[in-house]
């Protein structure tokens, strides 16, 4: 038996409750008005029973600490120290509202052990249920990633960028953003993240070898889903897929896109250069 098995089926429940003044907050984070039948936008779940681990226990990288203990809920993996959010596959059931009361429901579904052009890597497969007022109203299969940690001569990633061009003429839809640090502090504030890499540049820099501060992945996910209702409404998404490439830094430009497909939507995150930061599906 692998050792890791014993964290195959781990579970954990968190309560939240949806307030005016978190409402508020997730769309002035957004630049953005509330929708007027009262509900949340999508992706508002990414700020729901979050783990709130005392700052005591926290590890060197600003994430919760892990042991190989009963009430640990990730596996520890010591050796592979870095972690991120790789990819989600959503299913929006119901539109959340102001006033509910939150269940998150979380359990460790997966765990895959592979190895990379970076070396091995580890991805553990979650699987969240957010209920509202005891009703289902998401479903996430949500995709971690665990790494060795970088060189202390490793190059810089990404790559700064090059001499191309993002081309949104194949798009239907297309918005350019530039994330401020303003923006990834809100987004950490809102989702509860303390990842050295989105606010500590000299960590960022020195310790995991990134170029600059890094953009959420949900960050991303986030903006590209409010593409999304820009162009077709409020809450009419019924599922959404989404997948990390390549890091999106902070205060370069960010390209979203977004064009009609057989059977839904594809969209997707670039760099300025046209270097892909993210892919994602849409129905």
């Amino acid at each position: 038996m692998n050792a890791l098995d014993a964290w195959l089926g781990r579970s954990e429940s968190r309560q939240d409750r949806i307030d005016s003044g978190h409402a508020r907050h997730w769309l002035a984070t957004l630049d953005r008005a509330a929708p007027g039948d009262g509900t949340l936008p999508q992706g508002f779940h990414w700020c729901l029973g979050l783990p709130d681990a005392p700052t005591a226990i926290l590890g060197a990288d600003g994430h919760p600490l892990r042991d190989d203990g009963p009430d640990s809920f990730l596996p520890p993996l010591s050796h592979l120290p870095r972690r991120m959010w790789a990819s989600s596959k959503v299913e929006f059931v119901a539109p959340l509202r102001l006033g509910q009361t939150i269940e998150r429901r979380s359990s460790v579904a997966k765990i895959e052990a592979k190895s990379g052009g970076s070396g091995e890597l580890v991805f553990v497969t979650v699987e969240h249920q957010t209920l509202a007022d005891g009703t289902l109203a998401v479903r996430e299969e949500q995709s971690l990633v665990y790494r060795a940690a970088a060189a202390g001569d490793a190059p810089l990633a990404p790559p700064a960028p090059g001499a191309g061009r993002f081309e949104p003429a194949d798009w239907h839809a297309h918005r350019t953003i530039c994330p401020s640090e303003a923006l990834l502090f809100r987004f950490s504030a809102l989702t509860f993240n303390s990842h050295r890499i989105h606010y500590d540049l000299r960590y960022a820099r020195d310790v995991e070898r990134y170029r600059g501060l890094v953009v959420h992945g949900p960050l991303t996910a986030t903006l590209l889903l409010d593409l999304a209702r820009r162009e077709l409404g409020d809450n009419v998404l019924a599922r959404f897929a989404f997948r990390g490439l390549s890091p999106a830094i902070c205060g370069e430009e960010l390209n979203l896109a977004l064009r009609k497909v057989e059977g839904g939507y594809e969209l997707g995150a670039f760099a300025s250069d046209g270097r892909q930061v993210a892919s994602a599906s849409a129905a």
